[in-house]
């Protein structure tokens, strides 16, 4: 077979176009996975539960959150522009003094990080905050 210089200039850029956005569309299969792992696909409500992350973070590698959902059995954090999502998974006991946590992630760019909360009555509360990040932490 053949090919001309259109067909061939054309194969280049739906081969480049693929590879630029197969990453993306994966990661938010994953999101979309692990929400649903996690829920088992019910709704989610977005009181009773606080996401602090910065609007915009300096450097990716060490980007501070806080998630507090009073009476949570556990939460999880995702990063959703990550190339692997999943962030954390923290539990909580009857002992626990607090259903709160904070610690520092990476991103690896402009992205969404999302907390989703697990009530003791089986219900979902969920939190979502763009983070615009000026150097990415995962090579980028």
């Amino acid at each position: 077979m053949e090919m001309n210089r259109r067909q061939f200039v054309g194969t280049g850029v739906g081969a480049a176009a693929a590879i630029t956005l197969l990453p993306g569309m994966a990661s938010a299969a994953l999101v979309d996975d692990a929400i649903n792992a996690f829920t088992g696909g019910a709704e989610a409500g977005s009181d009773g539960i606080t996401l602090i992350a910065p609007e915009i973070a300096e450097n990716g590698n060490t980007v501070p959150i806080e998630v507090d959902a009073p009476g949570a059995e556990a939460i999880i954090v995702l990063a959703a522009g990550n190339p692997n999502p999943g962030v954390a998974t923290f539990n909580f006991g009857p002992a626990s003094g607090a259903q709160a946590a904070s610690t520092r992630i990476r991103l690896a760019g402009e992205q969404d990080v999302i907390a989703i909360a697990r009530m003791p009555d089986g219900t979902f509360r969920r939190a979502q905050q763009e983070v615009k990040v000026t150097i990415g932490g995962c090579g980028g």
